[in-house]
């Protein structure tokens, strides 16, 4: 009898183990999780993060000492709408978008009204002789090699950063719309003068 009275009193006493072990076990394998799945979560922010509003392949601004000068890359607008982009900055110089443009019979840089359009599923160019993010008035020197940060802003508010590598560049000879572009303080280039690079 006394044995039988102590069987319920073990088998308690072994189950009470059993549920103190599985319960250690799952404290174990629980915190290495949070561990584990912080990093991917904060990974996948940083990814989206850095994708931002849109993909931008190969960015690079052309190196110039003075005055003004341009970046180029391939916006690309994986979303199902499209985006529209209004303005950019960088601490280096003032800045705008521009596009080439057919203006009394000839090729003209100027500012682009209503910004810049990336349709939905599909890639911009930003390229010498067509669209590109113009620096009015370098604050200092753009050598090849340097990293650019730079500022784009949306329509619809948001805002995305990205870097971009100068590159010596030589392009083809352009000009402003008259009106535009007036000579700043370390600059040469006056309404209708031919600019270079293509920029």
């Amino acid at each position: 009898m006394p044995s039988t009275r102590r069987l319920p009193h073990r088998a308690a006493l072994l189950t009470a183990a059993i549920l103190a072990l599985a319960a250690a076990g799952c404290g174990s394998s629980a915190d290495p999780s949070p561990g584990t799945n912080a990093p991917s979560t904060t990974a996948s922010a940083s990814a989206s993060a850095a994708a931002g509003v849109l993909g931008i392949r190969d960015p690079w601004v052309k190196a110039a000492d003075t005055g003004m000068t341009a970046a180029f890359g391939t916006l690309v607008n994986d979303g199902d709408a499209d985006v529209t982009l209004t303005a950019a900055s960088t601490e280096v110089s003032p800045m705008e978008l521009h596009e080439m443009a057919m203006e009394d019979g000839k090729m003209v840089m100027r500012a682009k009204p209503g910004g810049i359009v990336i349709k939905a599923r599909s890639a911009h160019a930003l390229e010498p002789g067509g669209d590109h993010l113009m620096l009015m008035n370098l604050a200092q020197p753009v050598k090849a090699g340097d990293e650019v940060a730079f500022t784009l802003t949306f329509a619809d508010g948001r805002t995305q950063t990205f870097t971009a590598v100068a590159k010596p560049f030589t392009g083809a000879q352009e000009s402003y719309a008259p009106g535009h572009g007036q000579p700043m303080p370390g600059t040469s280039a006056t309404p209708g003068m031919s600019m270079s690079p293509a920029a």
